[in-house]
C-alpha cells in the first residue's frame, strides 16, 4: 500500500496506487466502471473522490472506501485552513447557547393518543413513519 501523508490530495494518493499496481487511469477506470474522465479529472485536482467513487475504489484495491473519502476530507480541510477568506468567515461565526434548564422532548418513535368521540377510525403516521389507528371524530347535526 503507498505511503500517504496528510498534505498529499487526492489525486497524488490515487497516482501513487495507480503506479504501484501498474495500471493507468484508462484501466482502472474500465475496472471500476466510471468514465475515464471522472478519473483523470481527480488524478489532476479537478474531481473529487465522492461517495460513490470511493466505494469502487476500495472494492477495487482492496481496502476501506473510508480510507479514500478520509484522504478527500483531509485534502479539503488542509485547503480550507489555509485560505485566509474562508478563515475570516468562520471566525465570525458565534458559539451556539444551549437553553437554560430542561427541555421536554418526545422521544422520536413514540405514538400520540388522540381521543375523540366517534366510531370512524384514521390511520395516522407517527414521527418514526410506524402507522397507527386513530378514532376520527363524528359530527354532530344538531339544529
Amino acid at each position: 500500500m503507498p505511503k500517504t501523508t496528510n498534505t498529499q490530495t487526492p489525486g497524488t494518493v490515487l497516482q501513487s496506487y495507480i503506479d504501484e499496481y501498474q495500471i493507468n487511469a484508462f484501466s482502472l477506470s474500465k475496472s471500476i466502471k466510471v468514465a475515464y474522465q471522472s478519473v483523470t479529472n481527480i488524478i489532476k485536482g479537478k474531481g473529487r473522490i465522492s461517495t460513490n467513487i470511493a466505494l469502487r475504489l476500495g472494492q477495487y484495491f482492496g481496502n476501506a472506501p473510508q480510507y479514500w473519502l478520509d484522504v478527500q476530507s483531509s485534502s479539503e480541510m488542509s485547503e480550507l485552513s489555509e485560505d485566509k477568506k474562508f478563515l475570516k468567515i468562520l471566525k465570525s461565526i458565534p458559539k451556539a447557547n444551549k437553553p437554560k434548564g430542561k427541555v421536554k422532548k418526545e422521544p422520536a418513535g413514540s405514538k400520540k393518543t388522540v381521543k375523540s368521540a366517534g366510531k370512524k377510525q384514521k390511520t395516522v403516521k407517527t414521527k418514526s413513519g410506524k402507522k397507527t389507528k386513530v378514532k376520527k371524530a363524528g359530527r354532530s347535526s344538531k339544529k
